[in-house]
């Protein structure tokens, strides 16, 4: 008790007593703790992050907003740092994030009630960089920079935008006047179209005169179909098929749209207008806006091309045929300018898909009230809207706009991959409300499977089976249980087929075959699972596996890593047995059997196959030029080991391709001449895999060789060589081409050799498997004739404007030089990928 006592200084209980004396009142009034030193944050940092969040959230009235950005420019006008970062800034969320294009219109015509100048300094600005770009055909930034000063119509002298509108219309008619095929016209007079929407949204009065005048003019093009467009629907037309998709181009639908809306006096209820309430000084609104004249912009002549060759777009939607609207009409102009600002978000920020995905989600905050109906409402929930009220959903619109990008013909902008991640970061981001929408995205492009383009096919295969990988592999496969017992000709059978078959690529059969329903079961057999298939020569009965004995040894000889010189006699034993057995290509069992031996000790990891065929290389590098079936068989051997889990073969293809062990002819040949037969290996998903891959690194050679010959100040000694072997490389690939062509001709009409000689060639299997020659074929032309316009389209470039606008990392005349060593090279590319 005592101890306590002391311990607590005599005290009792839990009071804490303080002995020091409160002497004067202030003691208990006055604080006397240090104050926290308050922070206030550099007033052009203030502004940079307001005007970079400016209309993100749905929380802050839009017009509050803007007076602030522009009341803390105008006050502090004369730090030139604070001016020189709101004007770069603004100019850079123009070209970077076009959905806030209104909103920094807003900003700038509310700048120029009480700073006129500092309006005028971004005219200025903008129009200078509006004449470069025109220079090297940077034409989505072109778009975006006009649509901008289309906002700012209001404070434009005289006519405003429209003169410039006006000469871009009459170099799309030199270009179609000299060429119907040409497409830089079709996309010039769509960069006109879509900015009249804005021009006729702004503050601006008594301008539809001008723009009716335009759209007739426009009309003339827009309205005359394109040679191309043909080859870029997405639903082919065919006898056999009964579906109903009539594919409209963008710029016809956009012509359609905007004459109806100059009969509805412009409404254009989808487009904001932040620019209604302008800031009022002192109580008084300004009578009328300070005008500035839009400075020359200059319009070159003969206009660039820009990077890839222009050809007509299509316009696709996955929420197509629903009996609720969840997205605008085709009839609706909010259709095309939804669509547009979205496409130019997810195409200009390519470098984060995360930020990507954000804007997706936040897309009603970008355009007027009453646009769209609340996020994440459940779509039977639509049917309940009173009638009159938009029932377009944020969230289906925005998925929608990534799938036209997946699913553009010929060639989407981006990697296949970055789409696949926007979708699934847009589903983490918001599960509830993408999920669903993703759901019937699914559904419809699997419902129309059978009518859709085969490229496109094969890219929703791709994504479907990446973004299951995302999320469990959780699929309501239940839906689809009825067409697993259809043909494997099916589009539709060999589209389940294909999905699982990239599902286990990703993952492992016994976690695939977890997640389906009894049915499915049977499409992943028990061979499927085995991690490492069985080396076929480990039988000993020789009438089912000749060469057994000696194949063996090639194994034991490779897996000791022992020179050429020790397998040599079991190869060339191999050899004399076939020879005696009276088959004609000896060198085809013994190479059999050595191309087996690697498969099987690099079964184990895509590093191992790799040292394996490293060790091997020389070896397998004299087969070609010895025997051309030699060398087919390799693929054979590759395909026959891993017949059960095919991908992972045409991956081992795709690297004997990087080591010139194989080339893009035996690769074709094998394919679809020695084993097309009556066109059943047209069905399989990894056959078109490994092919298409064939195909892209020809033409990716091709394209290579054409960037570097147009290199500017590149010496002529270079420049011929480059062009001998540009030569030299695009007639090989139009032979292989031509080659693809015969054979998937012989298939599609019905002549190749087993159908000519079945005697049931008019059942519905070979009518299923002509269309699928139909279908490959209309690829593979689709293709050549890209490549075809994209080649003539860069040669006829000048050497300074083909490097402003393509631009290559290496340098020409070191290219020049490896040209005639390329063939023989042995490095190996693409070694991230996964076996």
């Amino acid at each position: 008790m005592g101890e306590y006592d002391r311990r607590n200084a005599g005290h009792r209980g839990g009071h804490n007593h303080n002995n020091r004396k409160r002497r004067y009142r202030e003691d208990d009034e006055f604080d006397r703790r240090p104050t926290r030193r308050q922070y206030q944050e550099p007033v052009h940092v203030k502004v940079r992050k307001q005007l970079l969040a400016i209309a993100e959230s749905p929380l802050k009235k839009i017009d509050e907003e803007v007076h602030e950005i522009a009341t803390i420019v105008v006050d502090n006008y004369e730090d030139e740092e604070i001016r020189g970062n709101f004007l770069e800034l603004s100019l850079q969320l123009v070209v970077e994030q076009a959905l806030k294009i209104p909103f920094v219109a807003a900003v700038i015509l509310a700048v120029n009630v009480k700073k006129p100048e500092l309006a005028n300094e971004v005219i200025t600005r903008s129009s200078t960089i509006l004449s470069d770009h025109f220079k090297v055909g940077a034409w989505r930034e072109v778009k975006l920079l006009l649509r901008f000063l289309g906002c700012l119509q209001a404070i434009l002298d005289d006519q405003g935008v429209f003169p410039v509108l006006e000469e871009l219309f009459s170099r799309a008619v030199d270009l179609q006047t000299a060429s119907l095929d040409d497409g830089l016209g079709l996309q010039i007079v769509k960069i006109i179209l879509l900015t009249i929407p804005y021009i006729m949204a702004s503050s601006a009065s008594g301008l539809e005169e001008l723009a009716n005048a335009l759209l007739e003019k426009t009309d003339i093009i827009a309205s005359t179909p394109h040679p191309l467009e043909a080859l870029v629907d997405p639903y082919p037309s065919s006898e056999d098929d009964d579906t109903n998709h009539q594919a409209h181009s963008i710029i016809s639908l956009l012509q359609t749209q905007l004459q109806t809306e100059a009969t509805q006096s412009w409404d254009l209820a989808c487009i904001p207008r932040p620019w209604r309430k302008l800031p009022i000084e002192n109580g008084v609104a300004p009578l009328a806006p300070t005008k500035h004249s839009l400075p020359p912009i200059i319009v070159p002549s003969t206009v660039s091309p820009g990077a890839q060759p222009q050809l007509p777009e299509m316009y696709f939607s996955v929420y197509a045929d629903q009996d609720v609207e969840t997205v605008p009409p085709t009839s609706n102009i909010a259709s095309s300018i939804l669509r547009d600002a979205l496409v130019d978000t997810i195409s200009t920020l390519d470098y984060n898909r995360n930020a990507t995905a954000k804007f997706l989600i936040d897309l009603d905050c970008y355009f007027a009230p009453e646009t769209f109906v609340k996020r994440a409402t459940p779509f039977d929930r639509l049917r309940e809207v009173d009638e009159g009220k938009s029932t377009w959903k944020p969230e289906d619109v925005a998925v929608d706009a990534v799938f036209s990008q997946l699913l553009q013909l010929p060639v989407p902008e981006h990697k296949l991959v970055y789409y696949h991640a926007v979708l699934t970061e847009s589903c983490k981001i918001a599960p509830a409300a993408i999920a669903p929408s993703l759901g019937r995205a699914i559904r419809f492009l699997y419902r129309n499977v059978d009518a859709m383009d085969l490229e496109l096919e094969y890219r929703f295969l791709d994504w479907f089976s990446h973004h299951l990988s995302n999320f469990g592999f959780t699929w309501k496969w239940t839906e689809w249980v009825d067409d697993v017992g259809l043909p494997s000709a099916k589009p539709k059978k060999a589209f389940i087929v294909g999905a699982l078959e990239k599902e286990i690529r990703l993952s492992f059969a016994q976690r695939i075959r977890g997640t389906l329903p009894e049915p499915y079961q049977a499409l992943i057999t028990e061979a499927k699972e085995k991690d490492t298939p069985d080396f076929k020569y480990n039988s000993d009965h020789a009438a089912e596996m000749p060469y057994a004995p000696q194949a063996r040894e090639v194994l034991r000889l490779l897996r000791a890593k022992a020179p050429d010189a020790e397998m040599q006699p079991y190869l060339s034993s191999i050899e004399t047995e076939a020879a005696e057995l009276g088959i004609t290509e000896p060198l085809i069992p013994s190479t059999d059997a050595y191309m087996t031996a690697i498969c099987f000790i690099g079964s184990k990891s895509l590093s191992h196959v790799l040292s394996c065929i490293e060790r091997c290389k020389e070896r397998l590098l004299a087969l070609g030029p010895r025997s051309e079936a030699a060398r087919r068989q390799i693929i054979t051997s590759v395909m026959e080991y891993w017949s059960e889990k095919p991908g992972v073969g045409v991956n081992v293809v795709d690297k004997l391709l990087n080591y010139t062990i194989l080339t893009p002819q035996s690769v074709i040949n094998w394919a679809l001449t020695d084993n097309i037969g009556k066109g059943q290996i047209l069905t399989h998903a990894h056959i078109y895999e490994m092919v298409a891959s064939t195909m892209h690194k020809v033409t990716n050679r091709v394209r290579q060789i054409v960037i570097a010959r147009n290199q500017a100040e590149l010496p002529a000694v270079q420049k011929g060589i480059l062009d001998e072997t540009l030569e030299k490389e695009r007639a090989q690939m139009k032979e292989l081409f031509s080659t693809v062509e015969d054979s998937l001709t012989g298939v599609a009409s019905g002549v190749v050799d087993e159908m000519a000689e079945s005697r049931d060639q008019d059942t519905e299997a070979e009518a299923l498997l002509r269309l699928w020659g139909e279908k490959w074929l209309r690829v593979f032309r689709r293709k050549m004739a890209v490549e075809e316009a994209w080649i003539q389209e860069m040669l006829t470039k000048q050497p300074q404007e083909a490097e402003l606008i393509d631009g290559t990392g290496e340098e020409a005349g070191e290219l020049a030089r490896r040209n005639g060593t390329m063939e023989n090279q042995q490095k190996v590319e693409g070694d991230e990928d996964v076996l």
